[in-house]
């Protein structure tokens, strides 16, 4: 004889866990820059080519989680001279820390967007918390591969300093500005 408590314990338990879908972090469409003030004259920016990671998103419950690896020494600019410096020791020291990770289990929303994600940054070798606002965020099919897709920009302010980054502070800025876009294919 089935037991129907058991029944729909094991139907619950099954939509639970269908309900969060993770996706994995589209190399090709994934863009974490920064800008910085270069001696108050003008605005220094670069990126970082190589990043992976997965977003699990419960759309339902309005929850997921973020795990992000950056490869540091992948930064760019458009002056190779100024890669070279700023992957130095003087500044993120890529030969001793070679990943920067952002992780976090705390993302707000609004109805149906997300709107902002507070996780803890590290980088250089110190973890502090930031909190990302989010600017554009969509889930829908990708119009090429038909597969589940997300995107958003995401950006924050941090002080350099704080990660122990401060070569050449106040005359080079002391706030970073991050501008993260970023795609994922659902799993």
């Amino acid at each position: 004889m089935k037991n129907p408590f058991l029944v729909t314990a094991l139907c619950a338990l099954s939509f639970g866990a269908a309900a969060a879908d993770t996706y994995v972090i589209e190399p090709t469409h994934t863009y974490p820059m920064f800008e910085i003030s270069h001696l108050g004259f003008s605005t220094t920016r670069g990126g970082f080519d190589k990043t992976e990671g997965t977003i699990v998103l419960d759309m339902a419950k309005k929850s997921g989680s973020v795990d992000i690896t950056i490869d540091a020494t992948s930064l760019s600019t458009p002056v190779p001279k100024l890669d070279a410096h700023l992957k130095n020791e003087d500044f993120f020291d890529v030969a001793k820390y070679p990943t920067i990770t952002f992780k976090s289990d705390q993302l707000v929303f609004e109805g149906e967007t997300l709107t902002s994600v507070t996780g803890d940054l590290t980088m250089h070798g110190v973890t502090k918390p930031v909190t990302l606002a989010v600017t554009h965020f969509v889930c829908k099919d990708h119009p090429m591969t038909k597969k589940p897709h997300c995107g958003a920009d995401a950006e924050a302010t941090i002080q350099r300093s704080e990660w122990g980054i401060s070569t050449y502070s106040p005359a080079v800025g002391e706030d970073v500005k991050l501008k993260i876009q970023v795609e994922a294919t659902r799993q």
